[in-house]
């Protein structure tokens, strides 16, 4: 398969483009697209077998779920439940970067993840195509998120029908994924953009999410975003000394220390600072924590889970 990779403005893609990736999706392919966190691999999410095909090339396990995303709250009103928290959540960060959990419209015992993109290129592409989009992210599954669309062409080059390149996505981690399946009470099963102040602020308050066993979000069971080289991270005072150590034994070590000033260009630079590190000739990567608070509990919480070791 040869990959047809176009770019766009991301504020105002054209028109014709737009209908060529909305044909595609429509007859069963897969698009690469930016969205305001990270690129996304989208197919029509009622087709099943194009669905599959996501799993297939991201070599995703098929007990992950995906998240489908619409243009409003109208699109998923045949399909979830919303529940009151849920209506005032929507209305207050939809479009942007929050996902949440729901109980499907047909089954309550069931669940399914939907989200409302902010950036114009995957709306106007729902509203071309005429159908809900089920979208992971645009990589093989496990490795760094793309935020760039050279990162698509990296992993999935020849395998999916087009990425559009719309430059750099704005925040550079996933959406927040907010649980309202298992309780009305929200409780954030993948930190991100949208806070836990900002839900709180919305919902009056959070609970903790807990694992029963059964995966409804995305992010929740596997290993994720890692680069290569293995990552140790350092939580405590001790990383200069650690980098030190590790240099002095002959090991190749990447440093990676995100700005502790500023969650959002720690979030923005991350997952571009990991995939660099694997066009060096690291063998290690050894990186500084940063506090989690606000977005930065969204940056440790995709550190946590790309670390082989944490210290």
């Amino acid at each position: 398969m040869i990959t047809v990779i176009k770019k766009t403005d991301p504020n105002k893609p054209e028109a014709e483009l737009i209908r060529q990736a909305a044909n595609i999706i429509s007859d069963g392919g897969l698009v690469a697209f930016p969205t305001e966190t990270v690129y996304g691999l989208g197919a029509n999410a009622k087709n099943e077998a194009a669905v599959a095909k996501i799993y297939k090339v991201k070599g995703r396990p098929s007990d992950n779920p995906l998240i489908w995303h619409g243009n409003a709250l109208e699109d998923f009103w045949d399909i979830a439940r919303f529940s009151e928290t849920a209506l005032k959540l929507a209305e207050a960060f939809w479009p942007g970067p929050f996902t949440m959990v729901l109980p499907t419209k047909n089954n309550k015992d069931k669940s399914v993840a939907v989200r409302v993109s902010s950036n114009p290129v995957i709306r106007h592409l729902i509203a071309e195509s005429g159908c809900i989009i089920a979208a992971p992210s645009a990589n093989i599954s496990g490795r760094p998120s793309p935020t760039k669309a050279d990162h698509v062409k990296d992993d999935l080059d020849g395998l999916i029908d087009m990425i559009i390149d719309g430059g750099q996505c704005k925040n550079g981690l996933e959406s927040t994924v907010t649980d309202l399946f298992t309780g009305d009470c929200p409780a954030i099963l993948r930190p991100g953009a949208v806070t836990a102040e900002m839900i709180i602020s919305v919902a009056k308050e959070l609970r903790p999410p807990g694992f029963s066993g059964k995966t409804i979000s995305p992010g929740m069971k596997y290993r994720h975003y890692a680069p290569k080289a293995p990552i140790i991270l350092v939580t405590g005072t001790n990383f200069d000394e650690i980098v030190d150590d590790h240099k002095k034994r002959g090991e190749r070590v990447g440093v990676l220390c995100l700005n502790k000033n500023s969650y959002e260009e720690a979030a923005f630079s991350l997952y571009e600072r990991l995939r660099d590190f694997d066009k060096s000739d690291v063998s290690l990567i050894i990186a500084e924590a940063v506090p989690e608070e606000g977005v930065g509990a969204a940056v440790m919480n995709r550190l946590r889970k790309a670390a082989a070791k944490v210290v």
